[in-house]
């Protein structure tokens, strides 16, 4: 069958990095309502590590992702992609511009995690968070909850500069690296110290993190972005393979 003849067909825009491209793959799948190989959700996706790092773009240390990120958005829209999504966080700081640049419909990943963070522990609630520090200092999520009426109570327990340095770019760094012991050590010290000083849940939100935290080891509920985009993924793709009824 032609791509483009392909109802609900998802356009991964991964890589960023190649095992979260994996881990959202996978939680599609458990997301997805399924007896047999058909039910599954279609996807085409790029996974194109060599994208310039996204934290160090921000920072002004390297060069910006975007040129590379449109020309995967532009690969999976010629692949007959619906729509695209992008299991990174970082990456959102560029999303206007990719999503202008691509043409296509996109979730976005943030919206996603602040809707379950707020489903889950209710309006009012502190909430921690774990990120890089290029969308920690960018405020990403916290200036999303403008856009989201449900999330503007949210209060923010933040990670300080030296829990940054010191646990939570070096766990994320270890992650990447395949050390999962050594970051899953480094980012529950990040986590114990946001339960700490009150986060009620805990936002996931490099989509490296949930490869070694999750409900069963961290000291709050969490919210893992990776899921809720995942959830949002699946949905969108039903929607679009639902037969009309007459």
């Amino acid at each position: 069958m032609d791509s483009e003849l392909i109802p609900g067909l998802i356009g991964v825009l991964g890589g960023m990095g190649p095992m979260a491209t994996v881990d959202f793959m996978q939680k599609v799948l458990q997301a997805t309502p399924s007896a047999t190989d058909q039910d599954h959700i279609p996807m085409v996706v790029s996974s194109i590590p060599q994208i310039p790092d996204r934290t160090a773009a921000f920072r002004g240390d390297g060069q910006s992702p975007l040129r590379a990120m449109i020309a995967s958005g532009l690969r999976l829209s010629r692949a007959g992609a619906g729509l695209i999504v992008v299991p990174c966080n970082t990456a959102h700081l560029w999303y206007s511009e990719l999503q202008s640049a691509v043409g296509l419909p996109m979730l976005h990943l943030v919206d996603a995690a602040l809707q379950d963070a707020v489903a889950r522990a209710g309006e009012g609630v502190t909430v921690g968070l774990l990120c890089t520090d290029a969308t920690l200092a960018s405020g990403l999520y916290v200036n999303r909850t403008q856009y989201l009426a449900s999330a503007t109570s949210v209060q923010w327990a933040l990670p300080t500069a030296g829990e940054m340095l010191e646990s939570v770019m070096p766990g994320i760094e270890a992650v990447k690296s395949g050390a999962l012991d050594v970051g899953r050590k480094h980012l529950l010290t990040a986590a114990n110290a946001l339960f700490r000083r009150g986060a009620q849940v805990l936002v996931l939100g490099c989509t490296e993190i949930p490869l070694v935290l999750d409900d069963s080891n961290a000291p709050a509920p969490v919210v893992d972005a990776t899921a809720s985009l995942a959830r949002r993924t699946v949905a969108w793709s039903l929607s679009q393979r639902a037969v009309p009824t007459v």
